[in-house]
C-alpha cells in the first residue's frame, strides 16, 4: 500500500515535492503572504550560510568582499547576498537590529562586541555558542567561539 500527500493547491507537484525536501532535511520554506518571521528566519539562514562560505578569506581593514572583508563588511555582504541592506560599520548595524534576549538568538543573528559603551565589533551568530567573523589583520575569516560575555544580539529586520 503506498501512502498518498494531499498537495494544497497553492502548490504545484513539483513545489511539493521541494517544500517536503526543505522540512525532511530541517529546513524552511517561505510561502508568499507567509508570516514575515518565516522569510526573516529564511533570510539569516541564508546570511549565515553566505558568512560561512567565505571560511578563509583575508581580513582587510574596510574591505567589503567579494575576497577580503572587516567585521562589518563581511555581515554586511552576507546581508546584501541574502536580500537585505545593512550600514557600514559594527555601530551603525547594532543601531538598526532589533535587539534580543540571549535565550532567543538564532544562527545568523548578529552578535556584538562591546567595549564601555561602544561596539567595536560584530559577527553573525553561528549556533552553539559559536560566530563566523572576520577577526584581525593577518587573520582570516572564520568560525570561533564567544569569547567574552560582553556581547548582545540583534535581529535583522
Amino acid at each position: 500500500m503506498s501512502a498518498h500527500i494531499r498537495v494544497p493547491r497553492m502548490f504545484s507537484r513539483a513545489g511539493a515535492v521541494s517544500a517536503l525536501t526543505v522540512a525532511a532535511v530541517g529546513g524552511t520554506v517561505a510561502t508568499p503572504g507567509g508570516p514575515p518571521e518565516a522569510e526573516a528566519a529564511t533570510v539569516a539562514a541564508k546570511a549565515l550560510r553566505i558568512a560561512a562560505s567565505k571560511k578563509g578569506a583575508p581580513y582587510q581593514y574596510g574591505a567589503t568582499g567579494p575576497k577580503r572583508f572587516d567585521c562589518s563588511g563581511l555581515t554586511q555582504y552576507a546581508y546584501k547576498r541574502a536580500g537585505k541592506r545593512l550600514p557600514r560599520t559594527a555601530a551603525a548595524q547594532y543601531n538598526r537590529t532589533r535587539h534580543i534576549k540571549v535565550a532567543s538568538r538564532k544562527g545568523g543573528d548578529l552578535v556584538f562586541f562591546h567595549s564601555g559603551s561602544g561596539v567595536y565589533h560584530v559577527a553573525v551568530y553561528a549556533g552553539g555558542g559559536r560566530v563566523w567573523h572576520a577577526p584581525k589583520t593577518g587573520s582570516v575569516v572564520r568560525l570561533e567561539r564567544i569569547w567574552t560575555k560582553k556581547v548582545s544580539y540583534g535581529h535583522v529586520r
